[in-house]
């Protein structure tokens, strides 16, 4: 059984990539709720848990629609942005722009004809509760994302670059299969299979084709609404987040230093993860300048690549970087429980 969008060529030429900060604060609370946790994402999962048994957040408004006894949220929560992903402001701002009609639309779709009180009055006041969402996943933003938010953005660019040459090698064939085992798309048709599906549904799909958005914190599946108010977003698990909270935090084993030196090892095992050159200068409490010729000997070297995405540069490990390190690691990681 699968859900299928019907996604011709026209539809197809208009299918874009975009990164939401916003997308990425609602994965997280659903995380932090135990709904499609990713086992991935357990370093991150402690710290926060940790941040919020210190000063919880006040989610009154947000929680009960994105944590119920329900299967779905409501769509709204995350529109498609317009571009290819600005700031939280944006993103946030286009939610308060939802239509009154089309969030009671879409809460009757969640919660039935009957909703409990906390819904039932985002329905009888749309605007001033969108207000208050909006209020609420800001605070949730600021205190759970923005601290990492450098990393995961550098994670999504990668993962939306590595898209983007997958497509112009392969087709829009290659693009899809690639994004999730579950995907396919074939003559004309988008299908997300696998075993989350009992019977066969149709997406009604939103104008104009659809927009890709890669999530570090979030669920292992593909998610995709079955109708939306914006452009349908097809949200799947980015590429590389496994080594997201854990580049950088062990040592560099000793044949690596013996072989680059142990300044070049530790920026080659910080960039299993990719990062700008401010973010790993930061990282590593040194100069920009010094990360700079590091990584010039690095690329030279061909243990190195960089990429830009946007006004940004991205360096990551090479298929011989990775190689490099995983046969020369010696040490472990810092255990889980010391912090992300």
């Amino acid at each position: 059984m699968a859900l299928t969008i019907d996604l011709g060529v026209a539809e197809l030429a208009a299918t874009r990539f975009a990164i939401s900060p916003l997308s990425e604060t609602v994965s997280a609370l659903r995380q932090l709720g135990d709904r499609d946790r990713h086992p991935i994402n357990l370093r991150w999962l402690r710290w926060a848990a940790d941040e919020l048994a210190k000063d919880p957040l006040d989610l009154s408004h947000t929680w009960p629609l994105l944590v119920s006894d329900r299967p779905n949220w409501p769509e709204f929560l995350v529109p498609a942005p317009a571009g290819a992903g600005g700031s939280i402001e944006e993103d946030l701002a286009a939610l308060r722009r939802t239509p009154a009609s089309q969030v009671r639309i879409s809460l009757r779709r969640v919660f039935g004809e009957a909703p409990p009180d906390p819904v039932a009055a985002l329905a009888e006041q749309p605007a001033a509760g969108l207000r208050a969402i909006a209020a609420e996943l800001r605070a949730a933003h600021d205190r759970l994302i923005a601290p990492h938010w450098a990393r995961i953005r550098a994670v999504l660019e990668a993962d939306v670059i590595h898209r983007a040459k997958q497509l112009a090698v392969g087709g829009a064939g290659k693009l899809f299969a690639g994004l999730h085992p579950d995907l396919h798309w074939c003559d004309g048709r988008l299908m997300l299979g696998g075993e989350r599906w009992r019977a066969e549904r149709v997406v009604d799909r939103g104008p104009g084709g659809l927009v890709l958005m890669p999530v570090v914190l979030g669920s292992p599946h593909v998610l995709i609404k079955k109708r939306t108010s914006t452009q349908t977003t097809v949200r799947y698990p980015a590429r590389g987040v496994g080594a997201l909270w854990t580049a950088g935090t062990r040592a560099p084993a000793a044949s690596a230093v013996r072989l680059l030196g142990r300044a070049r090892a530790e920026l080659l095992e910080a960039l299993r993860s990719p990062a700008t050159t401010t973010d790993l200068a930061r990282a590593l409490g040194v100069t920009p300048s010094a990360v700079s010729q590091h990584l010039g000997v690095l690329r030279e070297s061909g243990l190195v690549a960089r990429e830009r995405s946007g006004r940004n540069v991205l360096y990551m490990t090479t298929e011989l970087g990775a190689s490099l390190i995983a046969t020369t690691v010696e040490t472990a990681a810092h255990g889980l429980d010391g912090g992300i």
